[in-house]
């Protein structure tokens, strides 16, 4: 595990050498969802490709940069785009960046992501925070590192942050949009899920369902860093009426919502200050 530790010290001086000023929140835009990044005072863009031993994003519909500057007064530092397990990283790839966020001390982190809704209450671009998550992806960031990372044996009995969970609350009524909050299902993708495999994900008690989020999320909680996250719900996923749909349209209902949900990063953001 050293020359992950290695590289984890040289990406997070190389940040340090060109940005004066520490983030003290993170934000990770997930799948359409950009209009964030227009409300930010940015300072200083780094693609990923710029950075040393970020790895490179592969989803075309993902932006790839590290934005740093100002969010309603707050210092923050944004993901355009994240990495995912089906496009072939690593669990240490695709957490790689939580840890250089939380190295350049980071206190809370704003996590979205584009997800379908299984229950039934939910309608394509509503919101809906993380409540709690079900992991079914096929590996784990915490496996295989030692103890200099944080405790691998983490506890997860509340890993999404109850406070940000209610500023979120707060911050969506305020809107007049209905808060909703539910338990997000992380599974491997890239395909969308079948008839049955919806019906199996809703009887263990998942509320929406994405391929995203929940490795960072473990990797915050090991490493001490608050967490909240938001889903854009892009389609609904009643296994009895269940239609069509494909990337075009998700990333559609989520650009959508878009506005809507960078109102809401925004005025949580300032509320942290």
């Amino acid at each position: 595990m050293e020359p992950i530790a290695a590289a984890l010290s040289e990406t997070i001086a190389f940040i340090q050498e060109r940005v004066p000023t520490a983030p003290r929140v993170g934000i990770v835009l997930g799948t359409g969802l950009h209009a964030l990044a227009g409300l930010i005072d940015v300072t200083h863009r780094f693609p990923y490709a710029e950075l040393p031993h970020f790895p490179k994003s592969a989803t075309a519909f993902h932006q790839g940069a590290l934005l740093f500057g100002t969010l309603s007064g707050v210092p923050v530092v944004a993901m355009q785009g994240r990495f995912h397990y089906y496009d072939g990283f690593s669990m240490a790839q695709l957490t790689f960046p939580v840890r250089v966020l939380g190295g350049l001390g980071i206190r809370q982190l704003l996590l979205s992501n584009a997800a379908g809704g299984m229950n039934p209450a939910f309608r394509k671009g509503d919101l809906v925070i993380a409540d709690d998550h079900i992991n079914l992806l096929p590996d784990n960031p915490l496996r295989g590192l030692g103890d200099a990372f944080g405790n691998r044996f983490t506890d997860m009995s509340a890993p999404y942050n109850a406070r940000l969970q209610e500023l979120l609350s707060e911050a969506i009524a305020a809107q007049g949009l209905p808060v909703h909050k539910g338990v997000y299902v992380s599974v491997m993708g890239p395909n969308l899920e079948t008839r049955a495999e919806y019906r199996w994900l809703r009887s263990m008690g998942a509320d929406t369902v994405g391929m995203s989020t929940v490795p960072e999320v473990i990797v915050a909680n090991q490493i001490g860093i608050e967490c909240a996250a938001v889903s854009v719900i892009t389609d609904e996923c009643d296994p009895d009426n269940l239609k069509p749909v494909n990337i075009a349209e998700i990333i559609e209902v989520a650009g959508q919502a878009d506005q809507k949900l960078s109102k809401v990063f925004a005025e949580v953001v300032g509320k942290l200050a």
